[in-house]
């Protein structure tokens, strides 16, 4: 593993959850969706079990008799009720765009993979104004496994042309930890929605905190 004070030559964002603190909406909509489909809800175990998949990754074992149309039409359903909830309160984690700011002085890269839907990235990319500020978006639209499979990040390190071992990764959920660390790449947990301890068995992890204001003295982010 790299070591954790270098500097990092990329940095690669999932979206909900980091770059934005949305998880609550989500787990709103995947409530409603579920329980007028008279499954049980339970949103901890919910969120640790599921936060990184892709939205049919999900459905499938919930839905085992369902066809992939069913299972496309049930993930559209979820995402309109997210969208319809969160779109007014659309706002950039604190301090991530001080961030992205002393990265774009210092030339390094960075990249959004997410297990979002396009409408939503849209939503959230758009909104804050973003989309310009990302080398590249990757997601399981463009046929790549959600995480813990590192699919994602490996992609987003190439398309930055920068080797896997020298990015940092920033995610809130244990399953895009996991994923950071099959890709040899090391990683910040922003604690949106779990505490440091949900973090704790992962030796790639680097530092953990609430928002983005508290890693300014990380030495990892003292780019190069």
């Amino acid at each position: 593993m790299t070591p954790s004070d270098k500097p990092a030559r990329a940095l690669i964002f999932d979206m909900d959850g980091t770059v934005v603190d949305n998880m609550r909406y989500h787990e709103a909509a995947w409530g409603r969706l579920l329980t007028e489909h008279g499954l049980p809800f339970d949103a901890d175990s919910f969120f640790k079990k599921t936060a990184g998949m892709a939205s049919a990754e999900i459905l499938a074992p919930l839905f085992p008799d369902a066809d992939a149309a069913r299972i496309d039409a049930l993930g559209h359903d979820k995402e309109i009720y997210y969208r319809e909830d969160y779109a007014p309160h659309v706002a950039p984690l604190s301090g991530l765009l001080a961030l992205m700011a002393r990265a774009d002085a210092a030339k390094v890269p960075m990249a959004l993979a997410t297990a979002a839907p396009p409408g939503n990235v849209d939503l959230v990319l758009d909104k804050l104004k973003l989309r310009e500020r990302f080398v590249t978006v990757v997601s399981p639209s463009q046929g790549f496994p959600g995480k813990p499979n590192p699919d994602l990040f490996l992609e987003a390190a190439r398309r930055m042309g920068v080797p896997a071992t020298e990015c940092i990764v920033f995610e809130d959920a244990p399953n895009g930890v996991e994923a950071a660390r099959r890709a040899g790449m090391r990683a910040v947990a922003l604690l949106t929605m779990l505490d440091a301890q949900a973090f704790a068995a992962y030796d790639n992890l680097i530092a953990s905190a609430h928002d983005f204001t508290a890693l300014d003295g990380l030495p990892a982010l003292r780019f190069a």
